[in-house]
């Protein structure tokens, strides 16, 4: 793995030399837009999207300093983040982490095999943007969106030309580099991409004195090509290369730590992935009919490895096709869309079991998708109704809807509702298992299916220069999926549940300009998530995060203030001898940053952050520590 990023360490520190961009206009603002909000291949402006969504932009994220994207998706409402080394996993609105959906440059990222992304893993690049849609959204996008979707982007080249690049090193021997070129012509645009990460980490066991470090490069390019009026060509792909260390828990009954994360030398993890993406777009009758035609693969291969060699390993591929046709009647009163989509997909995944005690043949399932979107926009009113209808070889065929609707009730006053429904199909570990037989697998799992609502309100004050928003949600689960004990041997197995799992809570969201250089930037969750009466874990029922930021006149620097709170939460432990786990309880904690910048010439600029300024003890997941005060400084240089 060193090797691998020493290389990608030289194309990281070499790319700004390498690209020459064309001249073009800088945009420093980009409007706010959703491309994930429709299946229609034209992005939708947020003030037109019924429903409840966040986007954070490439300044938010640039002000902030974020390397980790799963850092700022902390500022969102309704979203959890817990993570361990190796593994970080995001909640929407009280769901679990396999019903997220994540897209990165319209690619699905999670792995088919495990089910779920592993965000740890994405490293912010300069000009990114996130847009996060939250509640059921499995009638534009299938099974995994049943708590929502969130879609990273890439600037384009046009978006951001130039070259850019930043290095920065501190705390834990960590150093963090980025560059980007982005150049584009009339007729055709390129923006090529590198991360590279690497830190010896800190110990994450109680009492522990093994770092548990990690190194990480990402590749990255985005292209597009018109050759006529009306066509247009498009790619994009991406490389990961992720390699850390890990601690287990301790198994042995006799042990007065048994069922506490131990210093454990010599496991790590690798991690291999690949995307890409390339697509059609034909436009017809001056523009208001269009033809979207694409291809996406995603491959993932991880393997874990103990103090004797590989332990573990398995690897997922996904292979996806869509077609969309999008028409658009624009009337007198108000404009309407009819949109068609069609999706066929194939996952496969195969368990890579070192040492011969389970399958390791490949497996596969297979999905058809329809999806049928109608939208209707005015000055007073947006509508909305979705219905998607899958075609699956290993379950029953299934069919979600949603239906959204807002009211422009005066100029600085929206009102909105949706409804919809989701599902989410068994993953390969769910269905197969693991290889040591602590974890059997279970063929006759059924897709969970859940339902839910929310109202909401979004207000400007003060001339636009406060901005408030809430919203009210209640939904509901059924057949979920969780892991079971049974008697005699206790091991553990999934089932799906008789009972039926609840989530409702609200989300507030306040953005306000204070003065001519500060903005405040401020979200509150409270979520109340309960299976059959009792709390779901690693769901907290209070997040809070304030951002304020101070912006020099003319650019000359910045200073970020950021506070992010979670509230207590159950978590499950393995304490006791019969492997059936027990609640604990995990301490509420807060969390201080301060990011500051500072502008030495018109291309070079000098920066610098704390992280967990105070130092806090916490931990996200049972008996893993997480890390102390981290400091960084760096240098980021644009021609």
């Amino acid at each position: 793995m060193r090797k691998h990023l020493l290389a990608a360490s030289a194309i990281v520190l070499a790319l700004p030399h390498a690209v020459q961009a064309q001249p073009a206009e800088i945009i420093d603002e980009r409007t706010e837009i959703l491309v994930s909000g429709s299946r229609s291949a034209e992005p939708l402006a947020v003030d037109d999207y019924a429903g409840s969504a966040t986007i954070l932009s490439d300044r938010d994220l640039s002000l902030r300093q974020v390397r980790d994207v799963a850092d700022v998706l902390r500022d969102v409402p309704g979203v959890a983040v817990s993570g361990v080394a190796g593994q970080t996993q995001l909640r929407l609105r009280g769901s679990e982490a396999n019903h997220v959906l994540v897209l990165v440059d319209g690619i699905e990222v999670s792995d088919p095999f495990a089910g779920e992304f592993e965000v740890g893993a994405l490293q912010a690049e300069p000009g990114a943007r996130i847009e996060v849609l939250r509640g059921p959204q499995s009638a534009l996008y299938g099974s995994d969106a049943i708590g929502g979707v969130i879609a990273y982007h890439s600037a384009s080249g046009r978006e951001l030309p130039g070259v850019s690049a930043r290095i920065e090193a501190g705390s834990f021997g960590t150093v963090n580099a980025a560059a980007r070129a982005g150049f584009a012509g009339q007729r055709h645009q390129l923006a090529l991409g590198a991360t590279l990460v690497s830190t010896n980490g800190s110990p994450n066991a109680r009492g522990g004195t093994r770092d548990i470090g990690r190194d990480g490069v990402t590749l990255s390019a985005t292209g597009s090509f018109d050759p006529a009026t009306g066509l247009s060509l498009r790619f994009a792909g991406r490389y990961v290369l992720s390699d850390g260390a890990f601690n287990d828990q301790d198994f042995d009954p006799s042990s007065p730590t048994f069922g506490l994360v131990v210093d454990s030398p010599g496991t790590r993890f690798e991690q291999e992935s690949a995307y890409a993406l390339a697509g059609l777009k034909v436009e017809a009758l001056d523009g208001r009919w269009t033809h979207d035609l694409s291809g996406q693969i995603a491959d993932i291969a991880r393997d874990s490895f103990g103090p004797f060699g590989r332990s573990f390993g398995h690897e997922g591929q996904r292979i996806k096709a869509s077609y969309v046709s999008s028409i658009a009647f624009d009337g007198p009163a108000f404009a309407q869309s009819l949109t068609f989509a069609a999706d066929v997909e194939r996952e496969t995944f195969r368990n890579t079991d070192p040492f011969g005690f389970a399958f390791t043949g490949k497996r596969s399932a297979r999905n058809v998708g329809l999806v049928g979107e109608y939208r209707a926009s005015s000055e007073v009113f947006d509508v909305s109704a979705a219905v998607r209808h899958d075609l699956n070889n290993r379950f029953a065929d299934a069919t979600t809807f949603r239906l959204a609707g807002s009211i422009h009730a005066s100029a600085s006053t929206r009102l909105y509702a949706t409804y919809g429904t989701g599902i989410k199909n068994p993953g390969f570990y769910e269905l197969y298992g693991f290889v040591d037989g602590r974890f059997i697998g279970n063929a006759a799992l059924k897709p969970e299916q859940s339902s839910g609502w929310e109202v909401g309100i979004d207000q400007s004050l003060a001339g636009d220069k406060l901005r408030l928003s809430a919203t009210w949600f209640d939904s509901e689960l059924e057949d979920e999926i969780f892991t079971s004990f049974p008697p005699p041997d206790f091991v553990a197995t999934p089932a799906n549940r008789t009972t039926i799992s609840k989530q409702r809570g609200l989300e507030l969201a306040v953005r306000a300009r204070l003065a001519a250089q500060f903005t405040f930037d401020a979200a509150y969750s409270w979520l109340d998530a309960e299976e059959n009466g009792i709390e779901e874990v690693r769901r907290p029922g209070n997040i809070v995060s304030a951002v304020l930021t101070w912006a020099a006149p003319g650019d000359a620097g910045s200073a970020t203030l950021i506070v992010r709170h979670n509230g207590a939460s159950d978590d499950l432990a393995f304490t006791d001898p019969s492997f059936v786990p027990v609640r604990a309880r995990l301490d509420s904690y807060t969390l201080v940053n301060f990011a500051a910048e500072a502008r030495l010439s018109d291309r070079l600029r000098v920066f610098g952050r704390i992280e967990n300024l105070l130092d806090e003890s916490y931990e996200q997941v049972f008996s893993f520590v997480s890390q102390g005060r981290s400091v960084t400084a760096g240098l980021r240089l644009a021609l």
